[in-house]
């Protein structure tokens, strides 16, 4: 029946990540919405065997609930950005490393923009993206990829003006050239300040035109191969990193520990090797699990002032009866159905 009125299209999306399947699920059906409605709103439905079972009750509150369409529009709008990044991580058009950092930042601003501000309805989500995000995408090789991309250096200067982004640089500056003090001087004292002042070649107006846009034909090495003002090895450090690529093999869903450490793109290792890092990573894996709060949203918590999420969507008709979505909604007990149901477990709660 629902293939009928969907007009043979699947709701379920599978991608790669279980991130991206979640999300392009969560779109499919937003762009379904009506299509549902109208199936669930037919006599065909309301006659059928499955308006009379207790799934088929449950799919019907679910698909009348105007806070469950809002719900879903929220999650597009906080989690879009986080795709885009995901993308440009994955991505085989250009080399990521110089954009992930700036990406998530500028995903971050989208997300607050997403919960207009709210300062209390967007820091979870933030937070929990800064910890997934520490150690991984914020470590001194990011932040100096960050820095020496002309795209985001040029756009917002300040970023010199961050002692965390410099610490990184020098961390980085440290770590390319070890054991030549010389030429860490050259790059900390005179070639890094070249870049920073924009003189010479950087400070040329082709040079701030040539990285306004992050298009498809934008290419940060080959930036520095234009305009680089003497600055050998500052450039030098600059192309390889920035010619670093990125990938999102570590989050496929088909990927187990094991898999994760031996594959065949990687070198085989010895027995006793392979058991010790199977071993710490899964005793990793257990106790981050351990770690995580348990918590349980409940449908009767949520708040129906979501509607300003999409705007006038409380106000949607039914194509059939001309009544709003929201009449219908409470007409039909569709909240109130979708609450939990006390159990024997939590009487005592």
């Amino acid at each position: 029946m629902m293939r009928k009125y969907t007009k043979k299209r699947d709701i379920v999306r599978p991608s790669v990540t279980r991130f991206a399947t979640a999300f392009m699920t969560l779109q499919s059906l937003m762009e379904k919405k009506q299509d549902l409605r109208t199936m669930f709103s037919n006599d065909a439905w309301g006659n059928s065997k499955w308006a009379k079972s207790a799934k088929g009750k449950a799919a019907y509150a679910t698909v009348m609930s105007m806070t469950f369409w809002n719900g879903v529009s929220l999650c597009l709008k906080v989690f879009a950005p986080l795709v885009m990044v995901l993308r440009l991580v994955d991505g085989d058009r250009k080399p990521a490393m110089g954009f992930v950092y700036g990406e998530l930042k500028k995903a971050k601003e989208d997300i607050k923009e997403a919960y207009k501000q709210v300062e209390t309805n967007y820091r979870p989500i933030l937070d929990v993206i800064d910890v997934k995000a520490k150690g991984r995408l914020d470590s001194a090789l990011h932040l100096t990829a960050y820095f020496l991309n002309p795209f985001y250096f040029f756009k917002d200067s300040t970023i010199q003006d961050d002692p965390i982004i410099m610490d990184g640089v020098l961390v980085c500056v440290e770590a390319f050239f070890p054991d030549d003090i010389d030429v860490q001087d050259e790059v900390i004292n005179r070639e890094l300040l070249k870049y920073k002042n924009k003189d010479g070649g950087f400070g040329r107006p082709l040079a701030a035109r040539g990285c306004g846009r992050n298009d498809d034909s934008y290419d940060p090495v080959g930036w520095w191969s234009n305009y680089d003002n003497h600055t050998p090895n500052l450039k030098r450090m600059a192309t390889r990193i920035l010619s670093l690529t990125s990938s999102l093999s570590g989050c496929e869903r088909n990927w187990s520990t094991f898999e994760g450490i031996h594959t065949k793109k990687r070198n085989r290792l010895d027995a006793a090797r392979l058991n010790n890092l199977v071993y710490v990573q899964f005793n990793a894996k257990l106790i981050n699990n351990k770690r995580k709060g348990k918590d349980v949203l409940r449908s009767c918590e949520a708040t129906n002032a979501q509607g300003w999420i999409v705007e006038g969507g409380d106000e949607e008709d039914d194509p059939v009866s001309g009544l709003t979505w929201e009449v219908i909604g409470e007409a039909t007990g569709a909240d109130e159905v979708l609450q939990p149901r006390r159990s024997a477990r939590n009487v005592g709660v």
